[in-house]
């Protein structure tokens, strides 16, 4: 099981990654395409208006579509910031019960959006809602994208909740800015015979 939930998060962020690599490739060809304008017009003929039709909702679809999916992998690499001040004051029995109770709090809130955004994604494809762009899309199309990054990241929230409540440390322990702290905290040396 941990194997395929791993796979799940990890295709999560290899989608968000494409999405990105999308927007780069576009916001590229539309440069380039403004570039070819200019040099027409400096060169001394009429610009042709080369533009890649509805490429600013396109960009802003994959922005969106990276973001969310990109979630659950983040927060479990230890990505997302996290205010762990007061943890660190509290004993390991009330570190554990507060641990329980963001994931849990955490898990609910996106389990909360996750079922708005479905409803929303239903709505869209029912009514057959479309961007008002060139290129006209079907709504629903990106809004899943958004959907699919919030189940993504309640079934992480769920994932933590159970091996926390086995007695292991959440996914995110260890990782992003508390390896980094801990880092600072190891007394370092100018010289190892010191």
């Amino acid at each position: 099981m941990r194997r395929i939930l791993d796979v799940i998060y990890t295709c999560g962020a290899g989608l968000a990654a494409l999405f990105i690599l999308g927007i780069c490739l576009l916001v590229a060809a539309q440069v380039f395409l403004n570039l070819i304008d200019r040099l027409l017009l400096l060169s001394g003929f009429d610009a042709v208006g080369l533009s890649i039709p509805s490429y600013a909702d396109f960009t802003g679809f994959f922005l969106a579509a990276s973001s969310f999916l990109a979630l659950a992998y983040t927060k479990r690499e230890g990505g997302h910031i996290r205010v762990t001040l007061m943890l660190h004051q509290l004993n390991a029995k009330w570190r554990h019960i507060f641990e329980i109770a963001t994931l849990v709090i955490g898990g609910a809130v996106t389990i909360y959006f996750a079922f708005y955004t479905g409803r929303l994604v239903w709505d869209s494809f029912v009514y057959e809602d479309l961007s008002s762009g060139i290129i006209s899309v079907p709504l629903w199309i990106p809004q899943f994208s958004m959907l699919l990054g919030l189940i993504i990241l309640a079934i992480s929230f769920i994932d933590d909740v159970v091996c926390v409540l086995m007695g292991a440390s959440p996914s995110y322990h260890g990782k992003g800015e508390e390896a980094l702290l801990e880092k600072e905290e190891a007394p370092t040396t100018m010289f190892e015979g010191e």
